[in-house]
């Protein structure tokens, strides 16, 4: 028998032949999931079927950081990788590297790498977001012209303050000409002098949200000088434009109520900072009375009159503390005084003259009180209790007067 093979051989030469074809070395395959295992070493295995067949798959744990979802039985996927052949078992399948869900889940993949192309160049950053006025005049809206969602922004901004003025660009929000019709819209509220844009529109799946991912509406809504509410959708339904805009509504009715001030509650909050000022007011007046009032009062005895005043009346008081005493004083030097009077009686050259005694002295007024002061011939005075004798010295005698011995 000629041309015989072993297995191994077979399966490496079939192995070779699917290395060598370009086109299986990087395949995509749409197929539904089936048999999904996740194994503990982190790969995963399973089948993609549809209704003609089935091909096996895995995924080895490397390439698993690609995987954005759970693997699920029936899931449709499309799953991109390389065909090759297991030798052991002489089978071949697809070793996968990237799987992405079929339909919604290709835009779904579309959206993620557009949201992390636009995360890097820093169009979602917080820097870069405008704060949305609190008091607005004009009111700017991207939206359908007819539906739910515009008719919920009208009733609602109305209500809230009939005095806004709301301007509708009647945008287109699904299909091919969307992104561009919601381009034209911003920039022309934009041009117009809008004080806050709201784009949006109401809910629908993630084709019909389609326009507001787009890169052209995230890149208009970035450049916007106005700040731009988004409001796509249902609170559930995130989009591309909910991380550029200034502020995310989730639904276009919460949109309305960020943008437009509640005119009722603006005029209750004057009523009551009216009512807070007059009252801070009355306070302060009345604490600056008070603090008047008691600056009169130190006014009064602090000014010149009240000092002239309060140091007369002091003199006044001293005046009288003085003459009590003077007084005093007067009355404490009168008695001594009598004192003095009655001592000197005693000694008064009067009285001396009254009880018999007299005074002698020479012309000159000195007194004689010695013998050898005068010489015969010299005129004395003697003074007498009721006059004065003139007297001439004839004769003078020298006599030695014994005193009293006291008992």
């Amino acid at each position: 028998m000629q041309n015989v093979y072993s297995v191994a051989q077979i399966n490496s030469y079939i192995k070779n032949m699917f290395t060598q074809d370009f086109m299986l070395q990087s395949v995509f395959v749409r197929g539904e999931v089936s048999n999904c295992k996740y194994h503990s070493s982190g790969h995963i295995y399973f089948t993609l079927k549809d209704e003609k067949g089935t091909i096996s798959c895995v995924m080895f744990a490397g390439n698993r950081s690609g995987l954005a979802f759970r693997m699920q039985e029936g899931q449709s996927v499309v799953a991109g990788g390389t065909i090759d052949v297991y030798e052991r078992d002489g089978k071949y399948q697809l070793y996968v590297k990237q799987i992405v869900l079929d339909g919604a889940g290709l835009l779904y993949e579309r959206f993620e790498q557009l949201k992390r192309e636009l995360e890097e160049r820093g169009m979602f950053d917080s820097s870069y977001k405008q704060p949305i006025p609190k008091y607005i005049r004009k009111l700017g809206v991207v939206t359908a012209a007819t539906g739910a969602a515009v008719r919920d922004i009208i009733n609602i901004a109305s209500r809230r303050n009939p005095y806004v003025q709301i301007v509708i660009y009647p945008a287109i929000v699904q299909g091919e000409q969307a992104a561009s019709s919601i381009v034209r819209g911003i920039r022309t509220l934009e041009h117009y002098g809008a004080d806050v844009i709201i784009a949006g529109r109401g809910g629908g799946s993630i084709e019909d949200l389609w326009a507001f991912n787009e890169e052209v509406v995230a890149q208009a809504i970035f450049d916007c000088s106005v700040p731009v509410i988004s409001a796509v959708g249902h609170e559930t339904d995130t989009t591309i434009a909910d991380y550029v805009a200034d502020l995310r509504a989730p639904t276009p009715s919460a949109a309305a109520e960020l943008a437009v001030y509640e005119y009722r509650k603006y005029e209750e909050t004057l009523r009551d900072y009216d009512y807070t000022l007059k009252r801070l007011l009355r306070n302060k007046l009345n604490l600056y009375k008070g603090r008047l009032d008691n600056l009169k009062i130190k006014l009064r005895y602090l000014s010149p009159a009240g000092q002239i005043r309060e140091k007369r009346t002091l003199a006044l008081k001293l005046e009288e503390r003085i003459e009590e005493a003077m007084r005093g004083k007067v009355s404490k030097k009168r008695h001594r005084l009598e004192v003095y009077i009655e001592r000197l009686k005693g000694l008064s050259p009067l009285d001396k003259l009254n009880q018999g005694f007299s005074y002698v002295s020479d012309e000159k007024g000195s007194t004689m009180t010695d013998i050898h002061s005068v010489k015969i011939g010299d005129m004395l005075h003697v003074h007498v209790k009721n006059g004065l004798i003139k007297a001439k010295v004839v004769d003078k005698e020298n006599v030695v007067w014994e005193k009293k011995k006291k008992n």
